[in-house]
C-alpha cells in the first residue's frame, strides 16, 4: 500500500506534462477554426418598405445574383443565375409564389462539370444560363467564357444531380437560349458576331439554329435573325440575352440591348416563324431606366436581361437584373434579381413604360402565400451559419478548388479551414469561402480560434470583389510576433493599412472579427468578447469593391479564408 503514494508522486510530472499539452492544443490552434459566421443586412429603405400578405419587396433575390432565367413546371417555379468565376456554378432556386425563393442546389457542383482554372478572371467563367423544361427533363444551357464555349446539361430533378456538360462547338458567342416549339422541334438562339466585319464597337447579332433533343446536337446551319439591334442605323450595341416565346400564335424574341451598365434596356421583336423575319416593336424598349434622372431617390439602374414566365393562371411575369447604386454608378451588391408583372393585354409584352421607376414594393402575384424561407433573400435579415452540418448552399469558392480545404467533422459545430499557399490576390483557388453582400448597409462577423504557426501565415475575414480589389482583416504572424492586420489590395498594389501586435493569450479563447459596411464606407474591428470592439485602421473606401472601380460583372462577397506561406 505504501507503493501507491510513491507511484502517484512519480506520475505527477507526467500528468502535468500531458495536461499542459492538451491545454496547449486547445489554446494554441494552429489550423484556423471558425465557430460561426453571421451576416446582417439593415438597409434603411426596408425599414419602411416591408413585405406583407399582399405585397413583396424588390429585389426578390438580393446581392450578386445576376442574369436570372426562370421556368415553371406545374405550380413550381425554378430560377437560375450566372456564377462567373465562382464554384460551384449556377445556383438554382425554387418557389411556389415567385416571391419567396429557396436555393435547392448548384447545377455545376462537380469539377467534372466546371473547371475554372487559375489565372481566369473572376468575371469570366459562367455567363447567362438559360433554364428550361420539356417532357420531364430540365435543361440548362450556358457559356463557359474563356474555357470551352457553350454547353448544355440535363437533369430529371432540378435539385440534381445534373449531367456532365455536352459541349456545343458549333454554337459561338454567348448567352445561348433554348426554345421548344409546339410541333416538337427545338432551337438554340445565341449572341455572336455579325456577318462580315462589325460595323462599329458593340455591333453584335442574334442567331438561331435547330437542335436535336435526342442527340443533344445542333442540326443544320445557323441563321442571323437580328443584326445589331432594333435599328442598325442608330448603331445599337450589345444585343444579347435572347429568349424566344410563343404567344397568341406568334413568336416573340426579347433581347437585352445597350450593354449591362446604365444604358441597359430590354427590347422585343415579333415573327410568324421561329426563323423570322423578326420585326422590332416601334415602341421599344419594353423595360429601361436609362432616361430617368440620375439624382432620383433610391434608384434602380442598369435593368435588363429579362426572362418571362406564364403562371398556371395565365398571367405573365418578368425576372430581370438591376442594380442599386449608393452614388453615381457605384454599387457593391452587384446585379440583383428583380420581379415585375408583364402586361400582355396588347400585341406586345410591356413591363414598364414612360417615367415609371422599378418599384421596391409591389402587389404579389395571385399565387397564394407561401411560408417564409429559412434563409431570407429579400428585405432586411440576419443569416447565421453555425457550421453544424454541411456548408449552406449560398457559400462559394473562387474558381474550382484543387483540394478540399473545408472540414466540418473534426471539430463538431465548427469549420476548420486547411490553409494553402494561394493568397486572395494570386488568381488561384485560395482557401476562401464567400457569400454575397446583399445590402448597402450591414455587417459580417465571425469568431476565429487560431495561432499562426509560421511567419506570413494568416486567417480571417475578407470583403472581396476580385483578386485585385479587396480588404482582408486577419490574424497573422510577422517577424515581431503575432498581430492583427488590415490588408488592402488595390490593383497591383498591396498595402498593410494597419497592424497591431497581439499577445498569444489574447487568442486562446478566440478572436471576433467584424466588417461593417455603409454604402461606400467599410470599417474593420476585432473583439475578445463580442461586445467591446477595437477598430483596425480608419474607415476605408468601399468604392474599390464596386464594378465601377474594379471592372467586371460580379458583386462583392464576404467570407473567411486561410493562407500559409509554407
Amino acid at each position: 500500500m505504501r507503493l501507491l503514494p510513491i507511484l502517484l508522486v512519480s506520475l505527477l510530472p507526467l500528468l502535468s506534462s500531458c495536461t499542459s499539452a492538451i491545454n496547449g492544443q486547445q489554446n494554441s490552434q494552429t489550423s484556423p477554426v471558425f465557430d460561426w459566421f453571421e451576416y446582417a443586412g439593415s438597409d434603411a429603405l426596408y425599414n419602411t418598405v416591408a413585405p406583407s400578405k399582399n405585397a413583396y419587396t424588390n429585389p426578390v433575390i438580393k446581392g450578386f445574383y445576376p442574369d436570372p432565367s426562370i421556368v415553371r413546371v406545374g405550380a413550381d417555379y425554378y430560377l437560375v443565375n450566372s456564377s462567373f468565376g465562382y464554384f460551384p456554378g449556377v445556383p438554382i432556386f425554387h418557389s411556389t409564389d415567385l416571391v419567396n425563393w429557396v436555393q435547392i442546389g448548384n447545377i455545376l457542383e462537380r469539377p467534372s462539370q466546371l473547371q475554372i482554372p487559375s489565372g481566369m478572371g473572376v468575371s469570366r467563367g459562367i455567363f447567362a444560363p438559360t433554364l428550361r423544361h420539356h417532357n420531364g427533363i430540365f435543361y440548362m444551357i450556358t457559356t463557359m467564357v474563356d474555357g470551352g464555349g457553350n454547353f448544355i446539361v440535363t437533369a430529371k430533378n432540378p435539385a440534381g444531380p445534373w449531367s456532365d456538360p455536352v459541349w456545343l462547338p458549333e454554337v459561338g458567342g454567348i448567352d445561348p437560349d433554348l426554345f421548344f416549339d409546339d410541333n416538337g422541334k427545338a432551337y438554340i438562339l445565341n449572341n455572336d458576331a455579325p456577318i462580315g466585319e462589325p460595323l462599329y464597337d458593340g455591333h453584335r447579332a442574334i442567331w438561331i439554329r435547330e437542335f436535336d433533343l435526342a442527340t443533344l446536337k445542333t442540326v443544320g446551319d445557323a441563321k442571323l435573325i437580328v443584326n445589331g439591334g432594333v435599328d442598325i442605323t442608330t448603331k445599337p450595341v450589345w444585343i444579347e440575352g435572347p429568349h424566344l416565346f410563343k404567344n397568341k400564335g406568334a413568336y416573340y424574341l426579347i433581347n437585352a440591348e445597350g450593354g449591362t451598365s446604365v444604358n441597359h434596356s430590354q427590347v422585343v421583336f415579333k415573327a410568324q416563324s421561329p426563323w423570322g423575319p423578326y420585326i422590332p416593336w416601334e415602341n421599344n424598349p419594353i423595360l429601361t431606366q436609362r432616361h430617368l434622372p440620375a439624382d432620383r431617390a433610391n434608384p434602380v439602374t442598369s435593368v435588363g436581361h429579362v426572362d418571362l414566365v406564364q403562371t398556371q393562371h395565365g398571367d405573365w411575369w418578368a425576372v430581370f437584373l438591376g442594380c442599386r447604386p449608393y452614388k453615381d454608378n457605384y454599387y457593391n451588391t452587384g446585379r440583383e434579381t428583380f420581379l415585375l408583372p408583364v402586361d400582355w393585354s396588347g400585341e406586345y409584352p410591356v413591363i414598364l413604360r414612360g417615367d415609371a421607376e422599378v418599384p421596391y414594393h409591389h402587389q404579389r402575384p395571385q399565387l397564394g402565400a407561401s411560408q417564409q424561407p429559412a434563409i431570407a433573400l429579400s428585405g432586411n435579415f440576419i443569416e447565421r451559419d453555425e457550421f453544424d452540418s454541411a456548408l449552406k448552399l449560398y457559400w462559394r469558392k473562387v474558381r474550382t478548388p484543387t483540394n478540399n480545404f473545408t472540414d466540418l467533422t473534426s471539430q463538431k459545430g465548427k469549420l476548420v479551414l486547411t490553409a494553402n499557399n494561394t493568397d486572395l490576390s494570386d488568381f488561384g483557388s485560395p482557401a476562401f469561402i464567400a457569400r454575397a453582400q446583399q445590402h448597402l448597409t450591414g455587417s459580417a462577423t465571425t469568431k476565429l480560434v487560431y495561432t499562426p504557426p509560421h511567419v506570413g501565415d494568416k486567417a480571417g475575414i475578407a470583403a472581396f470583389q476580385n483578386d485585385e480589389y479587396f480588404y482582408a482583416l486577419t490574424v497573422t504572424k510577422n517577424n515581431s510576433g503575432l498581430a492583427i492586420q488590415l490588408e488592402k489590395q488595390l490593383g497591383k498594389n498591396k498595402e498593410i493599412v494597419a497592424q497591431y501586435p497581439l499577445q498569444e493569450k489574447t487568442l486562446r479563447n478566440g478572436l471576433y472579427l467584424k466588417i461593417e459596411f455603409n454604402n461606400d464606407k467599410y470599417d474593420f474591428s476585432y473583439s475578445t468578447n463580442n461586445t467591446k470592439w477595437q477598430s483596425v485602421g480608419e474607415t476605408q473606401d468601399g468604392t474599390i469593391l464596386s464594378t465601377q472601380s474594379a471592372g467586371g460583372f460580379v458583386g462583392a462577397t464576404l467570407g473567411i479564408f486561410a493562407y500559409t506561406a509554407h
